[in-house]
């Protein structure tokens, strides 16, 4: 019977593609100590989306994570981390100086092996970074990236088996050196065929002493199938995780697959019991954290527009800040487009990131009539080599849109030519801002770059998602948009009519179901506190089976679209939803037409707001940190 290893995925992928990555370290600290009880002794623990998270939203370190891991889990048991080749742990690609750094120090705060992809499947990208890896000390897993096409799709090679064995090939023949090879399926869309026909011709290659890793998710349904058949054409290890986390986006479970592989010529070799109770301590950790319905459902359109776990849930929680989540099928619709016509680079970051964005900004300001940042130099080859060549009428609009030439030189030599990246800039950019210029610091800021800074300078925000907070939101948007409702439920349950219905969580509250209008509701009240009134925490509406139709609507107040003229000036408008991130124009500024007012971020990138007219700034109605819809007006030029 062969002993199937697997690395524990939950404490990196699983919070990625469940949570957004945003998770507080000390929260799962306990549960990291009970899988090491229970004899798991291989975990993700950091790196992918986990590194910028920590700094962007939940005010920590993330070597201080490694480290705190470390101490949880003791000497011996291996810590692994992500690395998305040149880009290391960021969606910009980097110079040699900064990758050669990430081993370094990830090697120096208690990691023990890296897995090290490149979405685009350039192995150019893989080299510089792999030899970095072994140099520092660390093991290194190379990776090959998986991933399904779009039905009707026309390329018979990208994406098939025999592309992917010659991914592999072109890395023996790279000489690459590496203790282990991962086939990453981030998207959980690769057929189980073609995952087990990949292993086959992965095996002959190898040869019997090349150890076999498999990763794939859930998202589509398929996972399980995937992992046997990856198990049954020669896999020697594969990515597992534990309840909550698992499942849905995230990964197959480790009891649900120790169940499957029963009666099989196939084991885990765990104690059940032992990994049911470490289980069992992660729900409790994870208990107070919000987990959208989209990361726990099988999602079928997800073959057709692949979109990896890991940049789902962080995508549907940006969305969900910016208040613009209606939008979320459009969005997923409109990236198996993205995806065809970008030259078939498989969908895990920094790549699906790009699609996303993509997709977004087709669905938000109309069909290719702005190519993004990302995806434009993704198909214009600033990020290596696409499986396939992008569709050339995209190419051309990004050339024009960017302002810069098609390339095939390898990125390393173009990062290490721009004077904005590497240890120089980010070393002057501290001292510029007064900070100590420690390896560390130089690191976070080349990675992370103003968000970075803002966390050295004590400036990060707090954006965890919290069950508490995601039902105070949503008493909030109910209450804005129902307060006659709020004001006859209050009523309804004898309070005080100035008792004001507060939208935060309180302990222990009594719940009740009332009536308002013919239409039921969810009301939570909280018990009176020493010399105050009790007071409603919660309203949520209910199904109601018969209930009556609505009045009409009133119409929508108007909005306006960038640059529409008024008898008080010309309405600028924001052309897609997001958050102000910079104000860079004030009331009374004299602006020409083409200069910048502000600058709002949605989906991990900016988008510059400008004036259409010239003229004098009247109005700036938006202030940074605030959201703003698709057509809101955020300046007024007179």
């Amino acid at each position: 019977m062969k002993k199937i290893r697997f690395m524990d995925t939950s404490f990196r992928d699983g919070f990625q593609s469940l949570l957004g990555a945003r998770v507080l370290t000390e929260d799962f600290q306990p549960a990291l100590a009970a899988a090491v009880e229970a004899g798991i002794d291989w975990f993700e623990i950091g790196g992918g989306a986990r590194f910028q998270s920590l700094y962007f939203y939940c005010q920590e370190d993330a070597f201080e994570m490694m480290d705190r891991c470390r101490r949880t889990v003791g000497p011996e048991v291996n810590l692994q981390t992500l690395s998305r080749g040149a880009n290391v742990v960021g969606l910009v690609s980097q110079s040699r100086d900064i990758i050669d750094l990430h081993a370094k120090l990830f090697a120096k705060h208690g990691i023990t092996s890296i897995r090290n992809f490149d979405a685009l499947n350039d192995v150019r990208n893989l080299d510089y970074s792999g030899r970095c890896i072994k140099k520092h000390g660390l093991k290194h897993q190379v990776s090959v990236t998986l991933m399904g096409l779009p039905p009707g799709t026309h390329d018979a090679y990208a994406h098939s088996a025999a592309f992917y064995a010659d991914t592999l090939k072109k890395i023996l023949e790279a000489e690459i050196p590496f203790d282990s090879v991962c086939f990453k399926d981030a998207s959980g869309t690769a057929t189980p065929r073609t995952v087990h026909e990949t292993i086959l011709l992965a095996r002959d290659i190898l040869g019997k002493d090349g150890q076999i890793h498999f990763h794939t998710h859930c998202t589509a349904g398929s996972g399980p199938s995937c992992l046997m058949a990856a198990i049954e054409a020669g896999a020697d290890i594969i990515d597992l995780s534990m309840a909550p986390l698992s499942g849905g986006t995230g990964h197959t479970d480790i009891l649900t697959m120790w169940h499957i592989l029963r009666g099989t010529d196939y084991t885990l070799d765990i104690d059940y019991e032992k990994v049911l109770l470490a289980e069992e301590t992660f729900k409790e950790c994870m208990a107070k954290y919000f987990m959208g319905i989209e990361s726990k459902e099988t999602n079928p359109l997800i073959v057709l527009s692949p979109m990896p776990g890991g940049a789902l849930t962080t995508n549907t929680l940006m969305m969900r800040d910016n208040n613009c989540m209606h939008l979320y099928n459009d969005v997923i619709k409109a990236m198996r487009e993205v995806v065809e016509r970008g030259g078939f680079g498989t969908s895990v970051t920094p790549v699906s990131q790009f699609y996303f964005q993509q997709a977004f900004v087709n669905v938000t300001q109309g069909p290719w009539k702005k190519i993004t940042d990302g995806y434009g130099d993704m198909v214009l080859g600033y990020f290596g080599r696409t499986p396939s060549a992008p569709d050339p009428e995209i190419v051309r609009l990004a050339e024009e849109q960017l302002g810069k030439p098609h390339t095939q030189e390898d990125v390393h030599d173009i990062n290490d030519r721009d004077p904005k990246l590497g240890i120089a800039p980010a070393t002057r950019k501290l001292q510029d801002a007064g900070l100590p210029a420690t390896e560390e610091n130089i690191f976070i800021i080349a990675t992370c770059g103003d968000k970075g800074l803002a966390f050295l300078q004590g400036k990060a925000p707090l954006s965890v998602p919290l069950l508490a907070d995601e039902e105070r939101n949503q008493t909030e948007k109910f209450l804005k948009k129902n307060k006659g409702v709020a004001a006859e439920i209050v009523k309804s349950l004898g309070l005080a009519p100035e008792a004001p219905v507060q939208a935060h969580a309180a302990a222990g509250p009594a719940s009740y179901v009332v009536t308002v209008n013919g239409l039921p509701y969810h009301v939570d009240v909280a018990p009176a506190a020493a010399g105050a009134m009790p007071h409603v925490t919660q309203i949520r509406p209910l199904p109601a089976a018969q209930a009556p139709s609505p009045a009409p609507a009133a119409d929508p107040a108007p909005t306006a679209a960038a640059g529409t003229p008024s008898t008080a000036g010309t309405e600028i408008g924001s052309p897609m939803p997001g958050t102000v991130l910079r104000v860079t124009a004030g009331v009374g500024d004299e602006v020409k037409s083409g200069d910048t007012l502000l600058v709002i971020e949605a989906m991990k990138m900016e988008q510059e707001i400008k004036s259409t007219v010239a003229g004098k700034v009247m109005a700036i109605d938006v202030s940074v940190g605030e959201t703003v819809e698709s057509n809101q007006v955020v300046a007024v030029i007179g």
